[in-house]
């Protein structure tokens, strides 16, 4: 007599483990699809009045050299303010910081601002200091586009005003350009800044 024998099948998984990956998946699918809302607003307006403060300082110094520490002084310093303020919202949040979006904005960001760093060696070992600041604020909008295209709608427009900013700096006379800066650092950070804090929280 024969018998059929039927072949040995592993387990099925077991359902929790079935529910845990599909809502591992959904999570990441939306991470990743999801306007990273992570940019402190109040941080911004910080940020700006730090910027005015430095505008006001630069332009009491006798040499083109104490006016570009003041200015990257000044980059340091909003570079921790915007750090702590954003991981502080993200706390605030109950979200990760460097979630996918958050890591796109990032990741956006940061060549233009490298970039920037760069080109400021160039042009002030070639003697072009004249063009620093418009390439400062044309730069930073630029990183600020991009990112922004991962984060709220605002972002964006932000650093195409930045980038209108820094086109106008690029063609006005040097003994503008710290008030260009201070527009532009200060005033737009402030003003967005608080559009931010107002629509999207913190």
């Amino acid at each position: 007599m024969i018998r059929l024998v039927a072949p040995e099948t592993d387990h099925p998984p077991a359902l929790h483990e079935r529910a845990m990956d599909n809502l591992r998946y959904i999570r990441e699918t939306m991470e990743r699809a999801s306007a990273f809302t992570g940019i402190p607003g109040w941080g911004q307006v910080a940020i700006g009045v730090t910027a005015l403060i430095s505008a006001f300082i630069a332009t009491r110094q006798s040499s083109f050299q104490a006016w570009l520490a003041v200015w990257i002084a000044e980059a340091v310093v909003s570079l921790l303010i915007a750090g702590w303020s954003m991981d502080r919202k993200a706390r605030a949040a109950q979200m990760p910081l460097l979630s996918g979006p958050g890591r796109k904005v990032a990741f956006s960001l940061s060549p233009p601002i490298f970039v920037g760093a760069l080109l400021t060696v160039v042009l002030y070992q070639a003697g072009l200091t004249n063009a620093i600041p418009g390439v400062w604020l044309l730069l930073y909008g630029t990183g600020v586009v991009t990112g922004g295209m991962f984060s709220v709608r605002v972002v964006p427009i932000m650093g195409l005003c930045f980038m209108g900013l820094g086109a106008v700096t690029l063609f006005s006379p040097p003994p503008l350009a710290n008030w260009f800066l201070a527009a532009g650092f200060g005033g737009l950070h402030m003003v967005f800044g608080v559009i931010i804090a107002r629509r999207y929280g913190g």
